[in-house]
């Protein structure tokens, strides 16, 4: 029953920054694992930052380390990815996702997740 629906995508310049959302319905967040991930062009989906809201473990994937963060709001409703410092390969669409609580050394494994928001487009240009 869990639902997300994810706002706050555009166009950025490099080295600008912006934030995404994600908000919960029919559940709040807790004892999920929830995720960021983004899928450009010819590529495939790609984890980019994930987060169990049980253990606080967050994930990061090299490339966007020191730039992005992961993080909910305090009732758990909804969660966020702050970027900065946005570059050009930056560009895609960015979805969130949920999953149930598991132990996994594959934490951010896109074919894990089982709850996902619509997308919503990133554009890094100038």
């Amino acid at each position: 029953q869990l639902q997300l629906v994810e706002s706050g995508g555009g166009l950025v310049q490099p080295g600008g920054s912006l934030r995404l959302s994600c908000a919960a319905s029919g559940s709040t967040l807790d004892y999920y694992v929830i995720g960021w991930f983004r899928q450009a062009p010819g590529k495939e989906r790609e984890g980019v930052s994930c987060l169990s809201t049980y253990s606080g473990r967050t994930y990061y994937g090299d490339s966007v380390k020191g730039r992005f963060t992961i993080s909910t709001d305090n009732a758990k409703r909804t969660m966020y990815l702050q970027i900065t410092d946005v570059k050009p390969e930056d560009t895609a669409v960015y979805y969130c996702a949920a999953r149930a609580e598991a132990t996994t050394p594959r934490m951010c494994a896109a074919d894990l997740y089982n709850y996902w928001g619509q997308g919503t487009q990133v554009t890094v240009s100038s």
